[in-house]
Parts: structure tokens; sequence; C-alpha cells
């Protein structure tokens, strides 16, 4: 049963073609706008890496990458088949181009939509790769002379100040941390020797954080060591008064950042993925439209065009059952192969 059959009187014929040409070329653009968008996720990935403990929400600006030099080859064979379909005697040399092609596009279309249901669902990893990196990067916060880490200070001071927030999930994360290195410590003291010798491991640990918490709209100089002794402090209440540092933890901050830029670019590929689908589709119908015109003398006639010759099912199980015979064959043939090896007793 042909699908969605349409009739195309010429003049309908011509003004699809020239229409599609356009379309063709604006969904160029926006394969254009994809990879630039891959591009751009890519690069603010990147820019954290060092609190990031894996990089498979790396597959998002990877995927809009690829699908986006993609849209650039398939919508420019789509502009050049419009064109051609301007003059019913050029048209017929794309035939056997075409079903490559509606194969290479039908894949490239659906892994575009599925970029987008990714850039929604990879919140989670999301989550859990900033969990484990800034746990790290505030881990070896102190390690200044170490290799590899050298920049983890400024790296955290510099997210810190610009995301304004402090710590893993909030300020207190720096309690548990010894992010002073003992180069630094004045091991003569009293002070130091007591907090070093009240830790299990050793650690100089107390109720400061560095520098880079400190929020510079609060009135109040910033208060960034003993913050819960309240007699430290004149007229100071930890418990009741609001602090002035940053409250808000790094991994929310960053969540949401890179959350709200997917979701953005999530919104905007969809309307992308709708555009190179009417592509497809119009593409799709000036094709069958055009076959009815081959070896016609009268060029102008009026045609039908379909997006399907037989229903969904049937389609599928055409292009299918071939690849299912295929992949028959070869194991009945490795079976045979593995039987032929096998020494006779």
């Amino acid at each position: 049963m042909v699908l969605m059959k349409m009739k195309f009187p010429f003049e309908k014929r011509m003004k699809l073609a020239q229409g599609l040409w356009l379309l063709s070329w604006m969904a160029t653009l926006a394969g254009a706008l994809t990879f630039t968008l891959g591009c751009f996720l890519k690069t603010e990935l990147r820019r954290r890496a060092e609190v990031m403990d894996n990089t498979e929400i790396h597959a998002v600006p990877n995927t809009l990458m690829i699908v986006g030099l993609a849209s650039l080859g398939i919508n420019y064979f789509a502009g050049r088949m419009c064109q051609d379909a301007l003059d019913a005697g050029r048209f017929p040399r794309w035939k056997t181009f075409l079903q490559p092609y509606w194969g290479v596009s039908l894949f490239f279309t659906l892994l575009m939509l599925s970029t987008v249901i990714m850039s929604y669902a990879m919140k989670g990893n999301l989550e859990w790769s900033l969990k484990i990196g800034l746990k790290n990067g505030i881990r070896f916060y102190k390690d200044t002379d170490t290799p590899g880490r050298c920049f983890q200070k400024q790296t955290i001071d510099r997210l810190q100040m610009e995301f304004q927030c402090c710590g893993n999930t909030d300020f207190k994360d720096w309690f548990e941390v010894q992010w002073i290195s003992n180069r630094y410590l004045d091991f003569s003291s009293k002070e130091v020797k007591d907090r070093v010798k009240s830790n299990v491991d050793g650690r100089y640990l107390f109720d400061g954080v560095p520098f880079s918490c400190c929020n510079p709209s609060s009135p109040r100089p910033c208060i960034q060591d003993r913050l819960t002794n309240n007699s430290a402090h004149y007229n100071y209440e930890h418990q009741t008064e609001e602090l002035n540092i940053y409250i808000r933890g790094c991994r929310e901050a960053l969540v949401n950042y890179y959350m709200g830029l997917m979701n953005t670019i999530g919104a905007a590929v969809l309307s992308i993925f709708l555009v190179q689908s009417s592509v497809l589709v119009s593409l799709r119908y000036l094709q069958t439209a055009m076959e009815a015109v081959a070896g016609q003398e009268n060029t102008e006639i009026e045609t039908e065009g379909y997006l399907l010759e037989k229903g969904v099912k049937e389609t599928i199980m055409e292009y299918v059952t071939p690849v299912l015979v295929f992949l028959q064959l070869n194991q009945v043939g490795s079976e045979d192969a593995e039987a032929g090896e096998t020494p006779a007793k």
C-alpha cells in the first residue's frame, strides 16, 4: 500500500523543486550551526576537564560535530538534485545515487535526534563526573609543587570565583581536607601541632576556606577561617547570620551551567532536526514525482508522489531481510570452517 500519496501537476513540481532548493540551503546553514554548537560545547567541557572524572559527556559535542558535517554534505546534494529536477532530462542520473543517499541521510538524521535526547539525559553522568573530579581537585589543591597538579590550585580558585561557588557540595567540604601545604605551616606553633595530632591521618584540618570562596558583595570583610567559632569574631553567629562566603557548591553551579547549555543546544538541534526532516520528506516526494516523468515525451504531465511505495512494516522488512540473510550466511560459513578445522578421530 502506497503511503501518503499526493498528485503533482507540472507547476507544483517546479515550485516544490524551487522551494526545496531554498530549504536545503537553509538546512546547510543549520548543519554548519550544529557543527559550531558542537565545537563550542566541546571547548566549554575541555575548559573544566581538570574537575571532571571522565569524558563520557563528550559524546554529545562529538556527535553534534559529526552530524553537523554530515548535514552539510546531505543538504548540498539535496540542493543539486533540486536544480536537476527543473530539467526532466537531467534528474534520472541521480537514480543509482539515491538509495545509498537515503540510507546515509536517515542514519544521520536519526543520530541528530539521538543527540537531542542525550543532551537532556546526560545530567546524571555529568553530576557524577563533577562530584569525583571536584573531590579530587579539592584534595590536590595544596599540591602546587607536584608535577601534574601544579595548576590545580589556580584552577579551583578561578572556578570558585567565576561561578561564585565554594567546595564540592558546599563550603564545608574544605573542612574535611588539608588544603594548606605543609611548607606553609609553622610546626613550632602549638595550634598547628595540636590540630595535626588531633587528626588520625596527621592532617592539618580546620574550619576555613580559600580566599576564592569570599563573596565580594558582602558588606563585612571576609571571614574565611574559624567559620564555626562564634567567639573568634566580633558580632558573629555562624548558624543564624548569612556568611560572607559563597554558600552554593561548585558541583551544583557547574551542573546548572552545563545543563543550561545543553538544554539550549538541544532545543536548537531539535529545530534543526525538524528542518532536516522537512528536506528529506520533500525530497522524497520530488524524487517519486520525477520518476514518473522518466521516459515520457510530455514532461509536463501530472504525476503522483509518495513517501513509501509499500507500508512501513513491508518497507522495513525489505531492507532488514537482506541483512539478516547476509548475517545467517556468514554464520553458516563460520560453522562450516570450524567443522573443517576439527581433526578426524
